[in-house]
């Protein structure tokens, strides 16, 4: 055989090689795999947005929009930190248009799902990536209630007394001028195991 045929050969087994040790470090999933931390993120970020919202409501209803502002300043971190522990992961939610500072897009991970998310002619739907070996969970949070709007609408339609209090509060918040329905942020749930 000629040398640069033999090269050839050795080049191929060498990438084989190498490609089969790839797969063996678990940045991939197999499918039941996939299917369970699918389900399982969304079953955590459906309880994570059902108590955050009873939890708004009940600010609403007890002292309106103000309170609510209030009330989310100083406890929706701890609802989310909670159900963390309970669950075994972290729970946050991220926004291009954060109110929140922590809130922030932060990996590339989180900017290149957000830009999928705002896609109109294929919007993201709830998905599962491995990112440095921790498999994380993503789904978009939609402004699904009128009740959003009063802290989250356009400027001119939220009272001027909450307004003030979310300025005070947060003075580099984002988070207003959304409509009913609109992309708000992301759920983001990173398991604790690595893979």
């Amino acid at each position: 055989m000629k040398p640069t045929l033999l090269f050839l050969i050795a080049v191929h087994i060498c990438f084989s090689m190498l490609s089969c040790r790839q797969k063996d470090t678990k940045n991939e999933l197999d499918v039941e795999s996939y299917a369970k931390l699918l389900k399982t993120g969304n079953d955590i970020s459906a309880q994570a947005q059902a108590s955050l919202l009873a939890h708004v409501s009940g600010a609403m209803k007890q002292g309106g929009s103000l309170y609510a502002v209030e009330f989310c300043n100083l406890k929706a971190s701890s609802i989310t930190d909670s159900l963390s522990n309970h669950f075994n992961c972290t729970i946050s939610r991220v926004s291009e248009k954060n109110r929140n500072p922590e809130n922030k897009l932060k990996t590339e991970a989180d900017k290149q799902l957000w830009a999928w998310a705002k896609r109109l002619d294929d919007p993201m739907k709830d998905t599962l990536v491995i990112v440095e070996s921790q498999a994380v969970y993503y789904k978009p949070i939609r402004t699904g209630l009128m009740a959003c709007l009063q802290c989250h609408g356009p400027v001119e339609t939220i009272q001027v007394d909450t307004y003030e209090k979310l300025q005070t509060l947060y003075p580099d918040d984002l988070a207003t001028g959304y409509q009913l329905n609109e992309l708000r942020g992301l759920w983001k749930i990173e398991f604790a195991q690595e893979f």
